[in-house]
């Protein structure tokens, strides 16, 4: 009995110029989808690492296309290897996830040679993204805060004051949360509201630690566009 020893090339579905022309389209729409996303980024929690990541998951999703091809096996074994990855960062903006999405399907198309496909959806979508990070398409004009006062828990009608300022200071205002906090010495009460026009932080500020016996009165402008 003879034993074969030889190597056997299992790339026959698809030649060397296939890989080389699937690997760099996905590496070049991956690379206009990070700068399409660095360009339109607004927030303060940009990470240079997941930028290099899109690059990187386009690239890894069209050579696992490569890799599956046709075969159903191949498909369900690698699902199988896939399947113990767990990521424990969490995605703060929804946003990011569109993008994972789209370096993903980027991917895809290259993986299964859809070149022109390939190319003609990212230049099409950036383009789009751009377009609404240009002309700031669907933003909300009206800028709400978070008032947060800490108060002492006891019996005085702290509420009332703290009603009180809130009127005078603003056009709208909504109590959301209330907790204790210091072992239950203190009441912390949170609220969502819209300023007077010419109102600035610093004097609602002053008004509340005027009537709260010093505890702190926390204005937080901007929470929806800021990370917290």
């Amino acid at each position: 009995m003879n034993l074969d020893f030889g190597f056997t090339d299992l790339s026959g579905t698809f030649s060397v110029l296939d890989v080389v022309l699937a690997l760099t389209l996905a590496f070049a729409c991956s690379l206009t989808v990070a700068w399409t996303y660095r360009a339109s980024h607004r927030n303060i929690s940009y990470s240079q690492s997941y930028v290099h990541t899109l690059i990187i998951l386009g690239m890894l999703i069209a050579l696992i296309m490569l890799v599956v091809g046709s075969n159903i096996a191949r498909a369900f074994a690698l699902v199988g290897a896939l399947s113990v990855v767990r990521f424990r960062n969490a995605i703060k903006e929804t946003r990011d996830v569109g993008f994972i999405f789209l370096v993903m399907a980027l991917g895809m198309a290259c993986g299964t040679r859809f070149y022109t496909l390939a190319a003609i959806a990212t230049l099409v979508i950036c383009a789009v993204i751009l377009l609404m990070h240009r002309f700031n398409w669907f933003a909300l004009n009206v800028q709400r805060q978070v008032v947060k006062v800490q108060v002492p828990a006891d019996g005085d009608d702290y509420t009332g004051m703290i009603d009180d300022v809130l009127i005078r200071c603003t056009d709208e205002y909504e109590l959301i949360s209330t907790e204790t906090v210091r072992g239950g010495s203190l009441l912390e009460m949170a609220y969502t509201a819209r300023m007077k026009k010419g109102v600035a932080p610093s004097a609602l500020v002053e008004q509340l630690r005027g009537i709260n016996a010093g505890q702190k009165a926390t204005v937080l402008t901007g929470y929806d566009q800021t990370d917290m």
